[in-house]
């Protein structure tokens, strides 16, 4: 079904089983309509910009996409993101009562089963790829995990030993948007040439240490 306003897309997306969503809309913000589409929906999202710019990208993440592709973008490209966010969208949720379900890093409490976040008790609304993204790190969090590690297993991307500047791009983006959503970007360390590894977020003061 293809529609070409965002009011038709908010009436229609119920029955969809995908979504590509462009954010340049003649009616609605193409943003306003992924918040709302999200809010009641785990549709899987892909979201469309021809501005280019990160910012955008990131913007599309924080809004609820599952991916965000630049315009003009190749068909082929966009078919095996297609197929990598399908793939995690139908991917079995761990057993309810795994062990290793629930993981607390600091403040922060991630549990696998539920596919929840709280952070100080508080509920962050994450998209399927930045919750496998951090909860992949929770996992690691005693080690660097490489950009190929996260392309492998999160992006489900096996032809990840050859690193584009895109699929860099696509890392950063997704990096950034989860630490917004975070608070601070002490959660998720950048490890210069190698990778990236989790935090403890905002450092505690000094007179909290005491």
């Amino acid at each position: 079904m293809t529609v070409t306003t965002g009011v038709a897309a908010l009436e229609a997306y119920d029955s969809a089983e995908l979504v590509l969503l462009d954010l340049e809309l003649p009616d609605i913000d193409g943003l306003e309509v992924c918040r709302r589409i999200r809010s009641s929906s785990d549709t899987p999202i892909i979201a469309f910009t021809d501005r280019g710019a990160d910012l955008d990208r990131v913007l599309g993440l924080q809004a609820g996409s599952d991916d965000c592709l630049d315009k003009p973008y190749e068909f082929r490209e966009l078919m095996a993101r297609i197929e990598a966010v399908m793939r995690r969208a139908w991917r079995p949720k761990p057993a309810p009562h795994s062990p290793t379900g629930l993981l607390t890093v600091g403040d922060m409490c991630i549990d696998g089963a539920s596919r929840e976040v709280r952070l100080r008790g508080v509920p962050v609304q994450l998209t399927r790829k930045e919750f496998d993204l951090l909860y992949y790190l929770a996992r690691h969090a005693d080690s660097v995990v490489s950009r190929r590690q996260l392309m492998t297993e999160i992006w489900d991307d096996s032809s990840a030993h050859a690193l584009s500047p895109r699929v860099s791009r696509t890392i950063d983006t997704h990096v950034s948007s989860l630490r917004g959503k975070l608070g601070h970007s002490g959660w998720i360390l950048t490890v210069r040439g190698v990778g990236f590894r989790l935090g403890q977020g905002r450092p505690k003061s000094p007179s909290a240490l005491r």
